[in-house]
């Protein structure tokens, strides 16, 4: 057999020298792609897995509390079973955030349409959360406005709709819910706010923790604004004719 002349063995020897050079080069580039490809995996995995157990077992935490922590805010929650969460707060919660939680799938079809209505004739973009995408939002997503953010949401509502009942994610809603900076839970709230248990609330405390939650952080239950005061007003009185169909799903 012919030996390969030495000018091509040269030529030979180089190309591999480049080309393994540029596989090196390559390496941290293949190596960041695959773990990003992998980070974005297991959000897609981590709600289809674990919605279903969470129908059984509490959760210990949340993503919107791991990057609170991350951020070095403190974390106070405390769990408690719907059954020693006070009825009145549950009503006050349900007309105040999402009073056709009962009655839709995880999305509130109908106020999406309503939103994107006003939208078209000029009015102000208003959000139409229900409690079950706050719920996934909370225990899976991130704060804060965002198109993406919402995208996500739609299918994990719908999702979690399906595998849970509407009595389940109101005890989750009710326990991984920002009430103030870092304090999470109707429980923790309760005692931060009144220092009573979320079991003995009273219907106005109820009614001003529920006005409490679009902006936790801007609003205190204990010490509520005139404008906080008439809103809280308004969640009672409709909490008070709430106490048929629209909270039956969660309040058998």
């Amino acid at each position: 057999m012919a030996e390969m002349p030495a000018k091509s063995r040269r030529s030979t020897n180089k190309s591999a020298v480049a080309m393994a050079r540029r596989l090196r080069k390559a390496g941290p580039v293949r190596r960041l792609i695959r773990r990003v490809v992998l980070a974005i995996v297991i959000i897609i995995i981590m709600p289809v897995v674990l919605l279903p157990v969470y129908s059984a077992v509490n959760p210990p935490i949340t993503t919107v509390m791991i990057a609170k922590r991350i951020a070095g805010a403190s974390i106070i929650k405390a769990w408690r079973p719907i059954e020693a969460i006070s009825p009145h707060l549950v009503r006050a919660v349900i007309v105040a955030e999402d009073a056709r939680f009962c009655a839709h799938s995880g999305i509130d079809w109908q106020q999406v349409e309503e939103v994107l209505s006003d939208a078209e004739d000029g009015g102000p973009l208003r959000g139409a959360s229900t409690i079950t995408m706050q719920t996934v939002k909370n225990l899976f997503l991130w704060s804060g406005r965002s198109w993406l953010r919402k995208g996500l949401e739609v299918p994990l509502a719908l999702y979690a709709d399906a595998v849970l009942s509407k009595r389940r994610i109101m005890e989750i809603y009710l326990n991984i819910a920002e009430w103030d900076k870092g304090v999470y839970g109707a429980e923790a709230a309760a005692q931060r706010y009144f220092g009573t248990s979320a079991a003995r609330l009273s219907a106005t405390q109820a009614a001003r923790m529920a006005a409490t939650l679009p902006a936790p952080r801007l609003r205190n239950p204990a010490r509520p604004d005139r404008t906080m005061g008439r809103l809280a007003g308004l969640h009672a009185r409709r909490a008070v004719v709430a106490a048929g169909p629209y909270v039956a799903c969660v309040l058998n």
